[in-house]
């Protein structure tokens, strides 16, 4: 453990026991890790977020520390063979380095590519943003995070002015007279969040659900939708129409707290309620009582998630519900709200500091010379050297390889041959690279097909913050350190970029240019100011390898404290958050500019985060999805999540008691439709799109619409249902369309 890990432990706790959050979703359950000579368990924590309770996954996430399957060597891919053999950390650091300086030799600084996680803590987003463009001085980094909340973010932005996923306390939920859940099934996806839902009906309130499945979370609404997937836009649009014509819309607010309120008025007025039925599939019925339920409700919540957000449409479908929110004069208003269900563990904080590609620490947009000025001064160089924007994660991948894209990719805690939409044209391009690096705890996928393997520290051996989707910021602290031969994520960073450094240092003497200046994106790492060095150490004479290590600490209360400073004054100011207010307060809301000054649980009180203060209608309009069924394709498909696994599968699927719980992939139909195929249940059947197919057992189920299909999509190998996915992007968000695209079904 490091110094502030044991400073840090709360009173009360042993060095053998620490309080710390569930490594999953974006709930961030409190927990207390124990060990003794058995090995660790765990306990619940009463937690603002989790009240003492726990998923299964969270019950079993200690297995994975000592599971045999952990990497505890670096591993490289002999050329002659093509085998991945262990090696020592020097002979995989200094492959690394040599395949990064070819590359760039060759191609340029930007033929170099990053591609981080939602699940890594803030020092690690934030480093890893950091390292992209002041250590290898690329514009090319993004995360996996696009493929979560992207849209959701978008909109926020231009309507809000700022992205938080839920502006207001997760207590919220439960004191709801009303509460839409837009494609969310947190009784699957985060189960304890159930809590808030049930208490929420046992006060008396009504949970409405927007669903095309007949999901464990609509099997506890009061009314159900189960429109077309790719249709939410239509009952977004519907229900605002309803709204005005029944006079339920907060006139007074709309005026005083809002501007563009006519344009949207004008376009909602083709969206009779029949029309939307026609398109949807929802009854005009149903529609109704949901547009009364929100307009006469006295505390009101519209929550999206997945199923409104990946979409190639995305951001505008998440827009038509903000609207509906303004319209009701909800944001701001005490109880009531628009929101949005954060996934990953980090999905909230691991887009603030500087993973996007379009992003600097704090929310920074890295095209804006002010943001620009800011960051670089907490750098130590030059604002016109840092790199401008890059593109979108699919974008990204999907040019690697390729005339003009990266030709090397590092990756952090992501597993993109299973989480990519039409994952077999990434694997391919994965497969194209001339340098994969892959820094994980387990061989992913992904990692099966690097040059390099890295391996890293889990969540219960390193220190660090997490933001959860309230915007919360906590602490994860270690239990333990990692086992020997395995390092942090911020550690390995630390090495690489003093390495590189070293590297680059001979050449750039040779040609006259100084040390660390031999491309266009830096300033000479020589001439760094003193302030960038640890405690404001001057290292303004030191050896270049030495200003590496020391812009980038292994230490993750380095980091934060650098991280801090980095984000003051931005949309997500962290300035005033230390570990021990963290620590003191159950975790602090951002933005907090001032230690002594007071957080922010709730926003927009008083006035929203845009010039004028206002937020902004957008006015937007159903489209299509972007790929259609046809007689070849004649079913809808649909991805989504099952209670015992996540993401990817990497870690849950090698857990014993998540195994059996879910062991393998299905594909649910409704029994109708299965009776005309010929598919009985359990049969094997084919999925099969214009991408390529997959192949799972086949589940009946009434609770799915007869022209649609559905499939978990955690699993690898022939049950990757993300083989199948459309690759077409949101083009404000470049989110993939997973959530809709036209196959045919077969018995295999």
């Amino acid at each position: 453990m490091t110094d502030g890990a044991r400073s840090a432990t709360p009173p009360g706790l042993t060095p053998r026991e620490v309080a710390t959050h569930c490594p999953y979703c974006a709930l961030q359950c409190g927990m207390t890790l124990r060990t003794d000579e058995t090995g660790v368990t765990v306990h619940p924590r009463q937690f603002p977020t989790n009240r003492g309770g726990l998923c299964q996954k969270g019950w079993t996430a200690a297995e994975l520390l000592d599971h045999p399957d952990r990497l505890t060597t670096p591993l490289v891919r002999d050329p002659a063979t093509g085998e991945l053999h262990p090696a020592s950390w020097d002979t995989a650091l200094d492959r690394v380095v040599a395949g990064i300086r070819a590359v760039q030799d060759d191609a340029g600084r930007d033929a170099v590519a990053v591609f981080g996680g939602g699940g890594l803590t803030n020092e690690k987003a934030y480093a890893l943003g950091k390292f992209a463009r002041i250590g290898l001085r690329t514009r090319h980094i993004d995360y996996n995070g696009r493929f979560c909340m992207s849209s959701a973010a978008a909109a926020g932005m231009r309507a809000f002015g700022i992205d938080r996923g839920l502006p207001f306390p997760l207590a919220d939920l439960g004191r709801a007279d009303t509460l839409l859940l837009v494609g969310a099934n947190p009784a699957e996806t985060m189960p304890p969040l159930v809590r808030w839902l049930t208490e929420q009906r046992r006060n008396g309130g009504k949970l409405i659900v927007i669903d095309p499945r007949v999901t464990a979370t609509a099997r506890q609404a009061d009314l159900h939708l189960q429109p077309l997937p790719g249709t939410d836009l239509a009952v977004a649009n519907a229900l605002l129409h309803i709204a005005l014509t029944e006079g339920w819309v907060d006139r007074a607010y709309v005026a005083d707290r809002t501007t563009g309120f006519d344009a949207v008025r004008r376009g909602v007025a083709a969206w009779w309620p029949a029309r939307a039925e026609q398109l949807s599939g929802v009854p005009v019925a149903d529609l109704e009582a949901t547009a009364r339920a929100l307009g006469t409700g006295g505390r009101v919540i519209i929550l999206t998630a997945r199923g409104a957000e990946q979409h190639a449409k995305g951001v505008d479908t998440v827009t038509a519900y903000v609207n509906l929110a303004l319209a009701l004069g909800l944001p701001g208003r005490d109880g009531s709200g628009y929101g949005c269900l954060t996934g990953q563990g980090n999905g909230q904080g691991g887009r603030e500091h500087g993973q996007k590609a379009d992003q600097l620490p704090g929310y920074r947009k890295i095209d804006d010379p002010a943001a620009r000025e800011h960051v670089a001064g907490v750098w130590g160089v030059p604002a016109d050297e840092l790199p401008g924007p890059g593109v979108p994660a699919y974008q990204l991948l999907d040019s690697l390889g390729t005339p003009g894209g990266p030709r090397a990719l590092l990756v952090f805690g992501s597993n993109p041959v299973v989480s990519a939409p039409r994952a077999a044209r990434i694997e391919g391009r994965l497969r194209d690279v001339d340098l994969l690096v892959v820094a994980d705890l387990l061989l992913s996928e992904t990692a099966a097909l690097a040059d390099v393997v890295l391996p890293t520290a889990q969540w219960a051996e390193e220190d660090g913050t997490m933001t959860n989707l309230e915007g919360r910021v906590l602490r994860r602290r270690a239990l333990r350190p990692p086992p020997p031969g395995v390092r942090t994520d911020l550690a390995i960073i630390s090495d690489l970029a003093a390495r590189l450094a070293t590297a680059e240092a001979p050449a750039a003497r040779a040609a006259g240019t100084g040390p660390a200046n031999t491309g266009p994106n830096t300033a000479p790492a020589s001439t760094a100011p003193a302030s960038t060095g640890p405690a404001g150490a001057d290292i303004a004479d030191a050896r270049p390898e030495a200003v590496a290590a020391a812009r980038f600490p292994a230490d993750p209360a380095a980091v934060f404290a650098e991280l801090r400073r980095a984000s003051a004054g931005g949309a997500a100011d962290y300035a005033g958050i230390s570990w021990d207010r963290i620590d003191t307060d159950d975790g602090v809301y951002w933005p907090c500019p001032t230690e002594d000054g007071p957080d922010t649980p709730r926003l927009f009180a008083e006035e929203f985060a845009t010039p004028d203060g206002r937020a902004r209608f957008h006015p937007v309009d159903h489209r299509p999805a972007a790929e259609e069924v046809c007689a070849t394709y004649p079913l809808h498909f649909t991805t989504g999540r099952v209670l015992a696994q996540y993401q990817s599968g990497t870690q849950t699927r090698r857990v014993a008691a998540l195994r059996r719980a879910a062991p393998e992939a299905f594909v649910e139909l409704h029994p109708d439709l299965a009776t005309r195929l010929g598919i009985d249940d359990g049969d094997p059947v084919r999925v099969t799109s214009r991408r390529g197919e997959f192949r799972a057992p086949a589940r009946l189920s009434a609770g799915i619409r007869p022209d649609t299909v559905f499939a978990p999509f955690h699993y690898a190998g022939a049950e990757r249902a993300n083989s199948v996915t459309n690759d077409a992007v949101d083009p404000i968000s470049g989110m993939p369309e997973f959530k809709i695209c036209a196959v045919r079904v077969e018995r295999a």
